[in-house]
């Protein structure tokens, strides 16, 4: 005579239901490789040297020039989009760049890419503005110092430079990222693809927003005296950009 726990048990291996194994070998769909038959590769397709001093004439000084921080404040409106629609480095944040910073990205691209299949081009200008310092042990007064270098002042939404060619941006997307952290702003390696979904949800989100208070509409309508509070630039951006 079987037990009631082992009648029990041999009820519940009966109730089982095994998994079917399938042994048969389907038909693997793959996608066909993307053609680049509409890219053409330049003569020279690596970056070129950037100077770094402007080239002035031997009649003109070389002027000395105002911090203008309103040159790296705010959103960039005209460079902000990649002219080969495929891959690049964008802009988070404002700031300005050295000629050490052109030199990593140069080099940084330089060393990785394979320039026989791929190109890349810069999209911002060479420094040329001038950034005064005084010499060390010096007082203060006595004039504006002397030019200590020149800087590239940079907004966000700046498209830095664009990589393009016969590429997927899998093979060059560890590239740029290691390259946009080194920067000394906020910085991303951005594709096409990445701009276009950046923009339908920011344009989604506007249009479904069911919170009419907004900054927008707190800073327009003065509410609790946020017009003495918030600082000039949000008279513009609304809290956007620092």
């Amino acid at each position: 005579m079987l037990s009631r726990s082992k009648i029990m048990i041999c009820k519940l291996i009966k109730n089982i239901t095994y998994p079917v194994v399938n042994n048969t070998r389907g038909l693997k769909n793959f996608k066909p490789p993307i053609k680049y038959d509409f890219i053409q590769l330049p003569e020279r397709p690596k970056l070129h040297y950037i100077e770094r001093v402007p080239v002035y004439n031997s009649s003109i000084k070389p002027p000395k020039m105002f911090k203008r921080l309103d040159l790296m404040r705010g959103p960039e409106l005209v460079h902000n989009k990649l002219i080969h629609k495929q891959y690049g480095i964008q802009a988070t944040g404002g700031g300005r760049m050295k000629f050490v910073h052109f030199e990593v990205i140069r080099m940084g691209l330089l060393r990785k890419l394979d320039w026989s299949r791929m190109f890349a081009i810069w999209r911002i200008d060479s420094p040329w503005q001038s950034v005064t310092k005084k010499g060390q042990g010096q007082r203060m007064g006595g004039g504006k110092g002397s030019i200590d270098h020149y800087v590239t002042p940079i907004k966000s939404g700046r498209i830095i430079i664009e990589v393009s060619g016969h590429c997927e941006y899998i093979e060059i997307k560890d590239i740029l990222s290691k390259i946009s952290a080194k920067l000394p702003f906020k910085a991303r390696a951005v594709s096409q693809e990445i701009l276009e979904y950046d923009a339908a949800k920011e344009k989604w989100e506007e249009d479904n927003n069911k919170n009419p208070y907004t900054m927008e509409y707190l800073i327009k309508n003065n509410m609790d005296d946020l017009q003495r509070k918030v600082k000039r630039i949000d008279h513009f951006y609304f809290g956007k950009y620092v």
